[in-house]
């Protein structure tokens, strides 16, 4: 195995709550299958992974996005208020924020994210992402969005490093897949400290807990 010389952080579900358990909740409180619902918005070609590659505005993401889910079964989604929910509802995760600015001059610090051109899509609390990373992938920008393998490959070289010298940690296993093909390590994050103590393990460093 290469050594590590770079860290990538997914940031819904990792630097921040999920947004994907904001949309999850909420489905559950509206009755909405979210059987149906989860499947439907992470497909790579919905209207969701659309607007995040900035194919589709916003008032354009809503009519497809609604007539997406009629399709599926789901009468009635608002789809306005359902990206609301998702954008609104993240809160920065301390633990982790305080990870990133301890390796910060130890490795190479990259960062990937599905998101939207939404100036209220940034999670509470915000903070500078280009003062924590040295290089920053957003696929609303570069039109590519992950689990897309030319997203991993775009950061790794901007960090001038190899796949197997990079760890990426994200909250969703489908794009962590897309990075172990490639070779990196991955981690995965839930509610728990378990990805940081990986982290840990993976660099061979003590980490702030």
């Amino acid at each position: 195995m290469a050594q590590l010389r770079a860290v990538i952080f997914d940031v819904g579900g990792v630097l921040t709550t999920s947004p994907v358990t904001a949309i999850r909740d909420w489905a559950v409180a509206q009755g909405i299958d979210y059987g149906v619902l989860g499947p439907m918005l992470a497909h790579t070609e919905s209207a969701w992974s659309r607007y995040e590659k900035s194919l589709l505005s916003e008032d354009e993401f809503v009519v497809a996005c609604e007539e997406e889910a009629r399709a599926h079964g789901i009468a009635g989604l608002d789809a306005r208020t359902m990206q609301n929910i998702a954008f609104r509802g993240q809160a920065v995760r301390p633990e982790m924020i305080a990870v990133v600015r301890h390796l910060k001059g130890r490795v190479a610090l990259g960062c990937i994210t599905n998101n939207v051109v939404r100036e209220d899509s940034r999670p509470r609390g915000v903070w500078d992402l280009g003062a924590l990373f040295e290089c920053v992938i957003e696929s609303a920008k570069v039109g590519i969005r992950k689990p897309d393998p030319a997203i991993y490959r775009m950061a790794c070289d901007a960090l001038g490093v190899t796949p197997p010298e990079a760890a990426f940690l994200d909250d969703l296993g489908a794009n962590l897949k897309g990075a172990r093909a490639l070779g990196m390590t991955t981690i995965k994050v839930d509610h728990t400290a378990r990805a940081i103590d990986e982290l840990e393990a993976a660099l061979g460093m003590p980490l702030p807990k």
